[in-house]
């Protein structure tokens, strides 16, 4: 006589568990394609790196990427803009990992990024992996970068040696004017950029402190916003002695460009006789290309490009932005973005009560440069008293 030996409780279970799981992986197979083409042996092995056949690295098409929203909804007709160097790459993702982390894996809106060089292959590979929006790249044009060849050099050289004794940052570097020049009178006009209104700057190293649960795309085009900034702060007087009275020339030749209800109030203390340094710090800035397109800003640029003060001097987009939205602009059509975390070192503007917590901010709200001794903040908020 056979003896069956009875199965134990704990091993009715497991063979319990297993059938069931066995049965689920079937129902889900047929039920959802997406689950059984997850599920699929040789979908494991391509994500555990395993490759079959031609093992060289394919670098795909970045231009034909396709974004995959997670928001449904409007879009603004905008996007991301980064200038950067392939020695930059480290930096720059950083800066992208951060962006789509705290906002733009929800809204994919694609990516531009500019450089003097053609970007690296690996250069693309790395900073293609942390977006699914589409990445574009892009050469800048030598005309747009480098110093024009009417510039006086040896007086050129003169000014820098001069910020160089000062101890001035990037007293005498030639790259940084370039870089100045560009982002004040060319960067909107970079073939890769024509299609688009809006941008948001990103620079290489910065941080991103806070969720975002609504698009400032769309804020700004809703709200007839053109500027917007997270902080500003005084001008090194030194790298523009002459920047202000260049402006008042130019004021005083085409007045018909400014704006009644501008922001004067914010760049001066006595009705423009004098520029009282204050700035919006552009290394972040959401705004409208439109307005740089404007007729009224083309001209200003034109104009103080004639002068060479980004070669004489040390003129920054920072400060010609600045103006430029405070004269020509509406002062109402001028954004702080008081939610947006944001960091730039040395400088970080820390959102504080319920934005801070609605945003998971990752900063300490007491470290923030709002109403520090060298913020132009209460300058602006003093606008709309």
């Amino acid at each position: 006589m056979t003896v069956l030996f009875p199965i134990t409780t704990p091993k009715r279970y497991i063979f319990a568990v297993l059938a069931a799981v066995i049965c689920l992986h079937y129902v889900l197979t047929i039920a959802y394609d997406d689950y059984g083409r997850i599920s699929s042996f040789s979908n494991i092995s391509e994500r555990t790196g395993e490759r079959h056949g031609n093992d060289a690295l394919s670098i795909p098409d970045y231009n034909s990427l396709q974004s995959h929203p997670n928001i449904t909804g409007p879009r603004a007709n905008a996007t991301f803009v980064l200038l950067a160097r392939n020695s930059d790459l480290v930096g720059v993702i950083n800066s992208m990992q951060s962006a789509e982390d705290r906002f733009n894996r929800y809204y994919n809106y694609p990516w531009v990024l500019l450089n003097e060089e053609p970007f690296t292959d690996e250069f693309k590979e790395r900073v293609s992996v942390l977006t699914r929006a589409p990445i574009f790249f892009g050469l800048i044009p030598k005309e747009h970068w480098f110093q024009p060849e009417w510039i006086d050099e040896d007086r050129a050289r003169a000014g820098r040696q001069k910020m160089m004794a000062q101890r001035i940052i990037y007293g005498g570097s030639v790259p940084y004017r370039n870089m100045c020049r560009f982002n004040s009178g060319f960067f909107f006009q970079h073939e890769l950029l024509q299609p688009y209104r809006y941008y948001w700057r990103v620079e290489p190293d910065v941080r991103f402190f806070c969720d975002l649960d609504y698009d400032p795309f769309l804020y700004m085009q809703e709200h007839d916003k053109v500027y917007s900034f997270t902080i500003s702060l005084f001008e090194w007087e030194p790298t523009i002695p002459t920047l202000w009275q260049t402006v008042k020339d130019f004021i005083a030749e085409f007045p018909q460009y400014v704006e009644n209800h501008n922001a004067m109030d914010f760049l001066s203390n006595d009705g423009g006789k004098t520029y009282n340094l204050c700035h919006f710090w552009s290394n972040f800035e959401i705004a409208d290309m439109n307005f740089w397109r404007s007729e009224a800003y083309v001209a200003f640029f034109e104009y103080l490009e004639t002068k060479g003060g980004f070669y004489y001097e040390r003129w920054g987009d920072a400060p010609v932005h600045s103006i430029a939205a405070a004269l020509f602009a509406r002062r109402d059509q001028i954004h702080f973005f008081r939610d947006i975390g944001y960091k730039h070192e040395p400088f970080q503007h820390c959102p504080s009560g319920e934005q801070w917590a609605k945003g998971r901010c990752s900063c300490d709200q007491k470290d923030t440069f709002d109403y520090t001794q060298n913020s132009c903040l209460k300058k602006f908020e003093k606008l709309f008293a």
